[in-house]
């Protein structure tokens, strides 16, 4: 995952956290706007989501830290 991306996977879900509290899920749209403007970073987070990860649609925030924290 490109550091862009791993820097605002963290930046969102610590929003959400500090918003919606410890126990909020996520899915990787969240990191995205609406509309489809990037589709290759789209793509790459679906990829890290999906198939790296196995990961189901909706994951707790801080789950989702802690493994972008330790895939460095």
């Amino acid at each position: 995952m490109r550091d862009s991306l791993r820097e605002k996977v963290i930046e969102v879900c610590k929003k959400k956290i500090l918003t919606k509290g410890d126990n909020v899920n996520v899915s990787f749209y969240a990191f995205f706007a609406n509309k489809n403007d990037d589709p290759e970073l789209l793509m790459e987070a679906a990829t890290w989501w999906i198939k790296t990860h196995e990961l189901d649609h909706f994951v707790k925030a801080r789950d989702i830290i802690t493994l972008v924290e330790n895939d460095r």
